[in-house]
């Protein structure tokens, strides 16, 4: 059964990020850091009254993308529920996909502060992680820029959290390619050695699947051609040098009056220092495993606002009040 509307099941959805998956997310992850439903935080919960009410802000502490912003309103509302207190308000100062400076007022939290210190490290991880891959991916977008090319995500993703890192890469300005082994077929290097030939590969599974699209990874020049007259229209060149990739895309489209457009992705080793060579190849994408299995986090912090200090006013320089980044 669907839940019930919330602003935070609007927002997710709005951005494209399903709102079930991102409570089913959180709910693990909460659970993981207090245990079973309810659960505890036997530090917050013995020093800090249930009554006690205060303002935090989420703050970046580098330069980058944001992303995940969503999810801080749902771990609060996850805690709350399982404290049985009130939900703390959100207003956020940035968008998912916003460029932010360090120091900069991501988001301003007001409400129990048990919620808050509860929900604080949970919180932290999901959006530093988004945002962390967002970054990294809009360097790769900007790197691509003007030369026809896209940058592709791939399954490369950590368990439990492909929704959320394929989110922020569409944040960070790529495309997410295929969300799993279910959506589009890819016939890899083992799927022919099984089948006995690419040929045979793509006539097998356009009979088991007829309405799923294909793609084959090829590493030749034979191979490539060989899916194309098998009828892919979509080929993965893996690992192929500039001069070599040149000469496969120059092949591939000289077939295209005859057999219709076919897209071609570049993958394998490839870096940001190449990545103009690669897209200048004719290549349609750019595959890069690394924007979700080695991005960096982008540091981010929730800073809970001392007494008597102004929620909007000094603090949105980013200077610390209660530093809350430890574990």
């Amino acid at each position: 059964m669907e839940s019930a509307p919330t602003p935070t099941r609007t927002t997710a959805t709005a951005l494209g990020l399903d709102a079930d998956r991102l409570a089913a997310l959180v709910a693990t992850a909460l659970t993981e850091d207090l245990g079973e439903a309810p659960g505890r935080d036997v530090t917050t919960q013995a020093t800090v009254s249930r009554d006690e009410e205060g303002t935090a802000h989420v703050v970046a502490r580098a330069d980058g993308v944001v992303a995940g912003l969503p999810a801080v309103a749902e771990v609060l509302r996850q805690v709350a529920g399982r404290l049985d207190l009130p939900a703390p308000s959100v207003t956020q100062r940035a968008a998912d996909g916003d460029a932010v400076a360090a120091g900069q007022v991501l988001a301003v939290l007001e409400g129990r502060v048990q919620v808050l210190l509860v929900a604080e490290r949970t919180l932290l991880n999901l959006v530093s992680r988004a945002s962390g891959v967002a970054t990294h991916t809009r360097r790769w977008a900007d790197a691509l820029a003007g030369s026809g090319a896209t940058v592709l995500d791939t399954r490369k993703t950590t368990p439990g959290l492909r929704d959320l890192e394929k989110y922020a890469v569409r944040c960070g300005g790529g495309t997410n390619k295929r969300m799993g082994l279910h959506d589009v077929a890819m016939v890899k290097d083992n799927h022919v050695v099984a089948a006995g030939s690419v040929t045979a590969a793509v006539a097998a599974v356009r009979h088991a699947f007829p309405d799923v699209a294909i793609q084959v990874e090829a590493d030749t020049m034979e191979q490539a051609l060989e899916a194309v007259d098998a009828g892919a229209r979509f080929l993965l060149l893996d690992n192929m040098p500039a001069p070599v990739l040149r000469e496969v895309v120059a092949a591939v489209r000289a077939r295209e009056p005859e057999v219709g457009r076919v897209e071609l992705e570049a993958t394998g080793n490839l870096t940001l220092e190449r990545a103009g060579e690669v897209a200048a190849t004719g290549v349609d994408f750019l595959s890069v495993g690394a924007l979700t299995h080695s991005s960096p986090i982008l540091d981010v912090a929730l800073d809970l606002v001392a007494r008597g200090a102004s929620a909007t006013g000094a603090r949105d320089a980013g200077a610390p009040g209660s530093d809350l980044r430890a574990g």
